[in-house]
C-alpha cells in the first residue's frame, strides 16, 4: 500500500452525508423498563469527526450499538449512506454493514485471546474483500497504527492495553470502513496513552475520508479531536455544534457543568485555546 489510504466507497465524498439518526428511542426491558435513549438526532458526514460526550450511563453506548444494529430500536430511524440499518438477527452480518466498524471500550475483552493478532486483523481484510473492496496485509495495518509488523504472529496477552487498542483499531480499519465508531475507546487506558490513541483514530479517519463518531465522557480530549460536539444527558441530546463554539460558549446548564468539571493545571476551569498555527490539528500543540 502506498500513499494515503482511501476507501473505494469514500473517494471524492468527503463532506457528503453519511450517517443520519432520527428520533432514536431505545428501551430496555425490566421492572420498570429503562428508556436508555429518547429521541436522539445525530448526523455524521464523510471525513467529519463528531464527538458524542456525556456522563456514564447517559445512553452513549446504546446509541453506538443502535447505529450498528446491535440493539433493537423502539422508535426512530438509522440511515447509513442512504440505506436503513436494521437490527441484526442470528444471521451473518450483511457485507454492506461492514462499512460500519466499531472500536470497543475494553481492549482486553475485544480481542480473542487464542488467536494471533495477525489472524484477527485478517478478519477485517476478509470483510473488505467480501464486498469487493481492496485491503492490505495485516502486517501493513499494524505498521499504520505504530506497531511492529513482525508482531502479527503474537497473541493479545503479549501486549499492553494501549497496544491492544491499536490492534483493535487496525482490525477495524482493515475492513475499509466508511464510518468508524469509537465507543469509549480510551477510557480503559492510562492517561498518557489516551490522547495518543484518540489522535491516532482521528488521523486515520481523516486521512481515509471516513466519518468518525468518537464517544467519550472525557470532554477535554474529545474537544481536541472533534469537528463537532454532541452533548448527551439522560438519553437525550441537549446541545450540539462546532467543538470550539461549545467549548467557548456552552448554552445548556449540563454542558456548562461538564466544562466546569474539566481539571486544568492552572485551576482556571478552562483549557487554553490552541495556537492559531495548530488550529487544523490542535492536539499536537497540547501534546508537545
Amino acid at each position: 500500500m502506498t500513499g494515503g489510504w482511501q476507501p473505494a466507497e469514500q473517494a471524492g465524498r468527503v463532506g457528503a452525508a453519511l450517517l443520519d439518526v432520527s428520533g432514536l428511542r431505545v428501551t430496555y426491558r425490566g421492572r420498570p423498563p429503562v428508556r436508555a435513549v429518547d429521541g436522539v438526532e445525530l448526523t455524521v458526514a464523510a471525513g467529519q469527526v463528531v464527538g458524542l460526550v456525556g456522563e456514564s450511563g447517559c445512553g452513549k453506548s446504546t446509541v453506538a450499538r443502535a447505529i450498528c444494529g446491535l440493539v433493537k430500536r423502539e422508535a426512530g430511524t438509522v440511515t447509513f449512506d442512504g440505506t436503513p440499518v436494521t437490527t441484526l438477527g442470528l444471521r451473518r452480518r450483511p457485507a454492506e454493514l461492514t462499512r460500519i466498524q466499531m472500536v470497543f471500550q475494553d481492549p482486553y475483552a475485544s480481542l480473542h485471546p487464542r488467536r494471533a493478532i495477525g489472524v484477527q486483523i485478517g478478519d477485517g481484510v476478509r470483510a473488505a474483500m467480501a464486498r469487493g473492496a481492496t485491503s492490505s496485509a495485516p502486517s501493513v495495518w499494524l505498521e499504520r497504527v505504530g506497531l511492529d509488523p513482525a508482531a502479527a504472529s503474537r497473541y493479545p496477552h503479549e501486549f499492553s492495553g494501549g497496544q491492544r487498542q491499536r490492534i483493535a483499531i487496525a482490525r477495524s480499519l482493515a475492513a475499509r470502513p466508511d464510518l468508524l465508531i469509537g465507543d469509549e475507546p480510551i477510557s480503559a487506558l492510562d492517561a498518557s496513552t489516551q490522547a495518543v490513541v484518540a489522535a491516532l483514530m482521528r488521523d486515520l479517519a481523516v486521512e481515509s475520508g471516513a466519518g468518525l463518531l468518537f464517544i467519550s465522557h472525557d470532554l477535554s480530549v474529545v474537544r481536541l479531536i472533534a469537528d463537532r460536539l454532541v452533548v448527551m444527558y439522560r438519553g437525550r441530546i441537549v446541545e450540539s455544534g462546532a467543538a470550539e463554539d461549545i467549548w467557548r460558549d456552552p448554552q445548556h446548564p449540563y454542558t456548562q457543568a461538564l466544562l466546569a468539571a474539566v481539571p486544568v493545571p492552572d485551576g482556571s476551569g478552562r483549557m487554553p485555546a490552541p495556537p492559531a498555527d495548530d488550529a487544523e490539528y490542535p492536539l499536537q500543540a497540547v501534546l508537545r
